[in-house]
């Protein structure tokens, strides 16, 4: 008697445990497929990128790794282009929104595709346009090729 509830018990653990394998087991593939989709869809198609003016979308062009030089040039130019005048200080402080221009500096030039070329042109034609943030157009130039590796 003592025998069959024992051998019960682990079959019945046996099949719970089976149980908990597969529902853990399902899901995964499901996530990897969607993970799959993605990361193919990372890659913006060099059509789109006229067709993307938004300062959001060109800003994810240049913050994804994959972007080619030629892709990180045209979104720069499209940003010199179509945001190039960034909004008048408050009093001494930088507005709000010089942050997002300071994270493309930044990611810029940390960027592996990114060219030096590419980089001295964008300084320039920003700081041309925009004389007030001069200072702190220069010290993210710093920041981030300072901590860009060796």
């Amino acid at each position: 008697m003592i025998t069959l509830n024992l051998i019960m018990a682990v079959l019945g653990l046996l099949i719970v445990l089976i149980v908990l394998v597969f529902l853990i087991v399902a899901p995964s593939t499901e996530v990897s497929k969607t993970i799959i989709q993605k990361t193919s869809s990372d890659v913006v198609p060099e059509e789109e990128i006229n067709k993307q003016r938004d300062f959001e979308s060109l800003r994810r062009i240049i913050k994804n790794k994959r972007s080619t030089t030629k892709q990180l040039e045209e979104a720069l130019d499209l940003i010199i282009q179509h945001h190039g005048n960034i909004h008048p200080r408050l009093g001494v402080r930088a507005h709000p929104d010089f942050n997002k221009y300071m994270d493309i500096l930044f990611t810029i030039c940390r960027h592996k595709n990114a060219t030096s070329k590419m980089i001295v042109k964008f300084d320039k034609e920003l700081s041309a346009m925009n004389p007030d943030y001069l200072k702190e157009i220069n010290d993210a130039i710093t920041k981030g090729l300072n901590s860009r590796g060796a």
